[in-house]
């Protein structure tokens, strides 16, 4: 992940062209990444196959300290995902992935869209790990990206770390709840995945489009959201990959809300929405993520809301109130291991009673849409 001289750690990039759509060049991400090399050095794309999307990106960070994390995409067609990993493989013999590539993400929402069950996934973690074994990269960790509720023992046990995305906005949760609500999934991921690392692996706000029930896009929504979650991610030591880089009007408008094309932390035209730094956490204090709070707790949480709100109001006058230019494809003793197991059953149980209808049905649905 970016070094603590960045403002994110990473950023979820789609290098194909920002207003068409139409295919990367070598030039074009040379472009986009001399923008974004004032926020990160770090990107994550969602195939190396679809539109060629992997050579461009690869060959645009050689000899670069810029980092990715390579995804490969999964559909119902296996053909797919098999024409991604030959195209992984292909590109290992042509560029430097140790000193690049710091992930490969077999798969984006793939269980989540009910196209692939975790079996299937964790089979195919399993066969990518096998081909970078034979590649003698084995040391380059191999994961999976799904939405919090998507994660079960079968896929746990074959990642190499959890890559979850938490959308609060999908879930219809307002702002001012909407941290607590990242990190109470990010905690239950926590408590079953046992000694494996979380990462978020998706996150943001949108700045424009339509509320989602108490979800409601806007620069000052997407700014405080920002701050607040990565301020919060800094203490706890949670590294994750924001949602996204750049607006993309290319994306399609119909998904269930028509906010897909506004998700950047940088407009269609690559300026930013918000003034450098574009948060601060002076003053932070994380809110509460617990279900079974104290009232002294509440009343701390209510305190820690009003003072991050104060603090993203005296923002304000930095942010762009410019107009934009108007999710991706188109990451010891046998007693022990007995109570990490008997840990983890239950941890796995309470994030299955923990969702709701909301959550189980349209959390992340930015992924849904084309990408």
């Amino acid at each position: 992940m970016a070094s603590a001289a960045f403002q994110f750690d990473a950023l979820a990039y789609n290098p194909k062209q920002l207003k068409t759509g139409e295919c990367p060049t070598v030039d074009s991400v040379r472009d986009d990444l001399a923008v974004l090399s004032k926020y990160t050095d770090e990107i994550r794309i969602y195939s190396v196959q679809d539109c060629n999307q992997g050579e461009p990106v690869l060959r645009a960070i050689e000899n670069s300290d810029w980092k990715v994390q390579l995804g490969l995409w999964i559909n119902k067609d296996d053909a797919v995902y098999e024409k991604d990993r030959d195209e992984l493989i292909r590109l290992a013999g042509v560029f430097d992935y140790k000193k690049h590539v710091t992930a490969v993400i077999v798969g984006n929402e793939a269980i989540y869209r009910k196209e692939q069950t975790s079996a299937q996934v964790a089979a195919k973690v399993k066969d990518v790990k096998q081909a970078l074994a034979k590649l003698g990269l084995e040391s380059i960790p191999v994961t999976v990206s799904e939405t919090w509720p998507s994660y079960d023992k079968t896929l746990i046990d074959a990642v190499d770390y959890i890559n979850m995305h938490v959308f609060p906005f999908w879930e219809g949760t307002s702002i001012d709840d909407a941290q607590s609500k990242a990190f109470e999934h990010i905690y239950d991921l926590q408590k079953a995945a046992g000694n494996k690392r979380v990462v978020v692996g998706e996150t943001g706000w949108p700045d424009a489009g339509g509320n989602y029930d108490a979800a409601v896009p806007s620069l000052k929504n997407e700014q405080r959201y920002l701050r607040e979650f990565i301020c919060r991610a800094q203490l706890e030591k949670v590294n994750y990959v924001w949602f996204s880089a750049f607006d993309e009007a290319w994306k399609p408008t119909t998904n269930a809300s028509d906010v897909e094309t506004h998700w950047g932390v940088l407009k269609g035209d690559k300026t930013p929405k918000f003034q450098s730094p574009m948060y601060d956490c002076t003053g932070f204090k994380p809110s509460s993520s617990t279900s079974d709070d104290s009232s002294s707790e509440e009343s701390s949480e209510g305190s820690s809301a009003d003072n991050n709100s104060n603090e993203i109001d005296s923002l304000d006058s930095d942010i762009d109130e410019s107009s934009d230019e108007s999710s991706e494809i188109d990451e010891s003793s046998d007693e022990s291991s007995e109570t990490d197991e008997s840990t983890t059953s239950n941890a796995l149980s309470h994030i299955g009673s923990s969702m709701s209808t909301t959550a189980a049905s349209v959390v992340a649905l930015v992924a849904a849409a084309l990408f």
